[in-house]
């Protein structure tokens, strides 16, 4: 039984830092990819809405998952400004 654990630590000690560092690779870019997007998507809330009171367009209905008030209303009324 020595031999026979000896050798399957060694083929996990070969194996796991390889399915490891994939691991860590794979988890990067899930959490990269939708974080790029979202922020994307963000800015260009931002700088629609800010053109949108510029013009003096009504203000639009809330931008869904976007909780910051100032993205919301394009860096208007943001951060104890007064309406």
């Amino acid at each position: 039984m020595g031999v026979l654990s000896a050798i399957i630590v060694i083929l996990l000690t070969l194996f796991f830092p390889p399915i490891d560092l994939l691991i860590n690779i794979c988890l990067t870019i899930l959490g990269f990819i939708p974080g790029t997007i979202h922020a994307f998507y963000v800015l260009y809330v931002y700088y629609d809405r800010r053109e949108q009171s510029r013009i003096g367009a009504p203000p639009p209905s809330r931008a869904a998952g976007i909780f910051s008030e100032r993205v919301q209303n394009g860096g208007r009324y943001g951060y104890g400004t007064m309406r």
